[in-house]
């Protein structure tokens, strides 16, 4: 048999209750394509391969897609399975209804990312993921899982936790529990640059339990949040003022007709230049505005997706971004 390579997260699902648990879970259709990942044998595989149109199945290990290939080969299963060989995370992902898998636990958190920045929209996620990772996914404020990872994941998804998976229905078993969990990313997508978003909560989140007034105080964070707020000046100045020309140009024609008022005389009564003073401090500001929404003495640990939109918004309409 095989040597499982456990250090690249090789564990495979064996039990076949679970398997069909899961596949029961995911509401498979005749007419899906669905994602897997690590599909290692292919207990999981075969049992989807029976009920959808296709399963594009994304393997690492050479050994492993051939063991897949022989499972299948001569069935009628056979050309109803894609196997894509290589990195998932330095793969473009193929277009799917539905992700299901049993992940290699050390790609969970990236892969829940390039999943929910994927375009188009899939369905639903069904994935296995080591317990305390799934806990954080669908943590909640106060909670003492609740993290950066929580917030970012339930601002583009809704997350369920489906059901707990113990470490001997594993071959070899792994030294952690695990459980299922399904993810369905909202869509339409909250209109959010996301950049800017997870820009404010990394901050904030460094030091969960700290308020934001004194998270906002590191030099590092005031250095970044200056730097970006110069640039943000410099590009808002001058693309204002390309902008303002072409726009005030026919109003300047038809309705200024003093010679007194020129065109640049009115461009800038309109749309007065903002310079940035010589004693600007962005520390300064940065306190104002937390002050100002009201969040200074909160901490990130109990703040929900509805306070971190309200911040994110303050800052940026005093020009403070985090991208």
């Amino acid at each position: 048999g095989i040597l499982f390579n456990t250090g690249a997260g090789q564990h495979i699902l064996k039990n076949p209750l679970v398997v069909n648990s899961i596949v029961d879970k995911a509401a498979l259709r005749r007419t899906d394509v669905i994602l897997e990942v690590g599909p290692g044998t292919g207990n999981l595989t075969v049992k989807m391969l029976e009920k959808v149109k296709k399963v594009i199945a994304c393997e690492i290990d050479p050994r492993l897609v051939g063991e897949l290939q022989k499972r299948v080969q001569g069935t009628c299963l056979a050309n109803k399975l894609e196997i894509k060989v290589g990195d998932i995370l330095k793969t473009d992902l193929p277009f799917f209804d539905a992700c299901v898998a049993n992940l290699p636990y050390q790609i969970s958190s990236p892969f829940v990312f390039k999943l929910l920045l994927h375009r188009p929209f899939f369905r639903c996620a069904i994935l296995m993921f080591q317990r305390e990772f799934a806990l954080r996914l669908v943590a909640k404020p106060g909670s003492k899982l609740y993290c950066r990872l929580s917030i970012n994941t339930q601002l583009l998804a809704r997350v369920d936790h489906l059901m707990k998976v113990g470490k001997n229905n594993f071959r070899p078993p792994p030294k952690v529990e695990s459980s299922v969990v399904r993810i369905e990313p909202k869509n339409p997508p909250p209109p959010i640059n996301f950049q800017e978003w997870d820009g404010l909560v990394r901050i904030a989140f460094v030091r969960k339990n700290k308020t934001l007034s004194a998270a906002f105080k590191s030099s590092a964070v005031e250095q970044l949040l200056d730097h970006n707020y110069r640039i943000h000046c410099s590009l808002h100045n001058t693309v204002s003022s390309i902008l303002i020309y072409y726009l005030l140009y026919d109003l300047h024609t038809y309705f200024c007709k003093s010679k007194k008022l020129t065109l640049k005389s009115l461009m800038y009564w309109i749309f007065p230049k903002r310079e940035i003073p010589e004693n600007f401090k962005i520390a300064e500001k940065i306190q104002t505005v937390l002050k100002d929404t009201g969040y200074s003495e909160k901490r990130a640990r109990s703040m929900d997706i509805d306070d971190f939109i309200r911040l994110l918004h303050g800052f940026n309409s005093e020009g403070i971004h985090f991208s």
